[in-house]
């Protein structure tokens, strides 16, 4: 099966439906800022010919694997390697003083969950790697081996919501005194025999620790949490931001920031609101927008999916 055929992105209509708006005007600029494997990408080069469009990964894999989906749109196409922080940085590089609609496809990507060899799932055997970058130090690996018992049990509690933090924290701390954690058949063997049983019914033990892991190895909530700010920053007037989150931690974050930039910022009691206190964004979803039943059937991955977008009605003071 070949790389194009295993990714089907994800809400890719509605993506467009919502950016299409802002991406008329000939010269128009498109920041995908979590490129993956160029679904999202390829869907907006062919719908939109006027555009040019800034790929942004932190993978290597996926920016080459991207590179070769999107060659056929030639010079309309710049891809970047970095985390999405970074996104300013990327399209000032570039020459733009800013861009007219980002799209964020948060988590982790096809290709990473597909190659069992990078470790990111509980339910095959692979090295305790989890790196989105492989060019990066930090693996699972090393947190497992290397981080103390409370700072286990936080990570496990604050990224994972694991209600059983405390437990599967002891019981890596005394398993590692004995062998390093390796694989993730290890890890998981650790974990199923510290969680009992009821529990073990209502889900797969390992999943939300393998979530835990992967956020910190990738620093994704720190990362996030200074990267839709800055692409809001990035937009024109009149451009668009749509951001698609698969769990409530990445969701929290995008959520608080649309919010804000969203209602006025004036006082209370100011009996006239100044245009400096006016909103920045306009909201174009009430609350998060979910897959329907066709696009779950279609694509299992959407099942989650949490979709928000605004548009940007007003340049900060």
């Amino acid at each position: 099966m070949t790389d194009d055929k295993i990714h089907t992105p994800v809400l890719l209509e509605r993506c467009i439906e919502l950016l299409g708006p802002a991406l008329q005007a000939p010269g128009a600029v498109v920041v995908d800022a979590t490129l993956g494997m160029g679904g999202h990408a390829a869907g907006l080069l062919e719908r939109f010919p006027q555009i040019t469009l800034i790929g942004l990964d932190r993978d290597p894999d996926a920016l080459a694997i991207a590179g070769g989906r999107l060659a056929p749109f030639g010079n309309r196409v710049h891809l970047v390697h970095t985390v999405y922080d970074g996104i300013l940085e990327a399209v000032q590089g570039l020459g733009y003083t800013e861009i007219q609609g980002v799209l964020f496809d948060l988590g982790v990507s096809s290709l990473q969950l597909d190659r069992v060899e990078r470790g990111f799932s509980y339910s095959k055997d692979a090295p305790l790697d989890m790196r989105m970058d492989a060019t990066s130090d930090l693996t699972a690996a090393t947190i497992l081996a290397e981080y103390s018992e409370a700072e286990l049990r936080k990570i496990f509690r604050d990224y994972g919501e694991e209600k059983l933090a405390a437990r599967y924290a002891q019981k890596i701390v005394e398993a590692r005194d004995t062998r390093p954690f390796v694989r993730s058949a290890e890890l998981v063997d650790v974990i199923t025999k510290a969680t009992p049983v009821a529990v073990q019914r209502q889900g797969h033990p390992a999943k939300r620790v393998f979530q835990a892991l992967r956020i910190e190895v990738n620093q994704e909530l720190s990362v996030l949490e200074r990267a839709i700010p800055a692409a809001i920053d990035a937009l024109a007037v009149g451009g668009r931001i749509v951001v698609e989150a698969y769990q409530s931690l990445e969701d929290r974050i995008v959520k608080r920031e649309l919010q804000a930039r969203s209602v006025s910022s004036a006082p209370p009691g100011l009996p006239v609101e100044l245009p400096e206190h006016r909103p920045e964004l306009k909201l174009l979803i009430r609350g998060a927008e979910l897959a329907n039943d066709d696009e779950k059937a279609a694509n299992p991955r959407a099942t989650p999916v949490r979709l928000r977008a605004a548009e940007r009605v007003r340049r900060a003071s």
